[in-house]
């Protein structure tokens, strides 16, 4: 049995790598291109980013977190955090805002619609609950929400991109209220999706479910990586490795990581912990690649994701998705 000291190493070499991945397969694209493909992955529009209008500021009235004026976002606990009853209190009302307000998107979406503007209204909305949109700013990050349509798997940057019909979207939604954030997102269908898009949306869910089925004190969170793995595969989808869930409270981002593919790494759930799952799920390749904002994650083979996140809290007894 290989000593802690020797098994966080590892996981931290392994991080390291994935950011290396990150940073090495990043590309240069032009703006506003686009390819429409009708392949073994199904027929759907293959995206790279369009034009992105200038951030928007946030009234000074609205608690900010740090990062909010410098980018920098403050480090997060070395160890799991085991929080108390005011703790969950205050991750249970923003989680429950950031769940309400991605309901709202919904009556939202519909073809012609750019995510620029679905943006700017998930941001008022969020401000007119009192709360502040966890991702802008976040790192740089120039927006309120993330958009991820057909193969970009993740971090994309809401532009005037119009949205079409047949496409599939996630919406990556974070808010921060009395200094605590609450973190989820979904999938959504844009007019009359095809069967493969539909599927792939169906088992994201499915590996999402399961895997929160098994949280309980004492669990490892290694399962949870393999459960999802052994869906998705099961249903010939893979997943995106690169892309983890993550320790979350006054801080955005933090341990626990949370490894989405088959692992046997350390660590075990205890109650008082809250973390997200987020798997993404992949028609083809497991890589992606960074495009020239820096952030928009992008399969190599153009093949379509899906991902699912919720925030959940572990409880004496089992677990409670506090994003539902």
């Amino acid at each position: 049995m290989p000593s802690s000291k020797s098994i966080i190493q590892t996981v931290q070499s392994l991080k390291t790598c994935f950011l290396n991945i990150f940073k090495t397969q990043s590309k240069t694209d032009n703006m506003m291109t686009h390819r429409f493909v009708h392949n073994s992955f199904g027929k759907y529009d293959v995206v790279r980013p369009w034009l992105v209008s200038e951030k928007v500021d946030v009234p000074a009235y609205i608690p900010q977190p740090s990062y909010s004026q410098t980018s920098v976002p403050e480090k997060g606990p070395e160890i799991p955090e085991i929080k108390d009853a005011y703790q969950i209190e205050c991750m249970r009302d923003s989680c429950k805002l950031a769940s309400y307000i991605l309901r709202q998107v919904h009556p939202l979406i519909k073809p012609g619609i750019t995510t620029d503007s679905l943006d700017k209204q998930v941001h008022d909305m969020i401000i007119g609950n009192g709360a502040y949109p966890s991702t802008l700013n976040y790192c740089g990050f120039p927006k309120s929400i993330c958009t991820s349509i057909n193969n970009v798997a993740c971090h994309g940057i809401p532009d005037n991109r119009p949205l079409q019909d047949g496409d599939i979207l996630n919406v990556d939604l974070t808010v921060y209220l009395n200094g605590y954030h609450g973190d989820c997102s979904a999938m959504f269908q844009i007019g009359e999706v095809d069967s493969e898009g539909k599927q792939l949306i169906k088992i994201t869910e499915l590996c999402l479910k399961e895997a929160i089925q098994i949280c309980k004190p004492n669990e490892r969170f290694c399962n949870i990586g393999n459960v999802i793995e052994e869906i998705a595969n099961k249903h010939n989808f893979n997943v995106i490795p690169v892309c983890l869930g993550h320790g979350i409270g006054t801080y955005f981002h933090g341990v626990p990581d949370i490894f989405h593919f088959a692992n046997d790494y350390f660590g075990e759930m205890q109650p008082g912990m809250t973390f997200t799952i987020e798997p993404i799920l992949s028609q083809g390749t497991t890589q992606i690649e960074i495009l020239e904002d820096g952030w928009t994650a992008c399969t190599v083979d153009d093949s379509r994701t899906a991902q699912i996140e919720h925030t959940i809290l572990i409880t004496d007894d089992g677990c409670e998705v506090l994003t539902f």
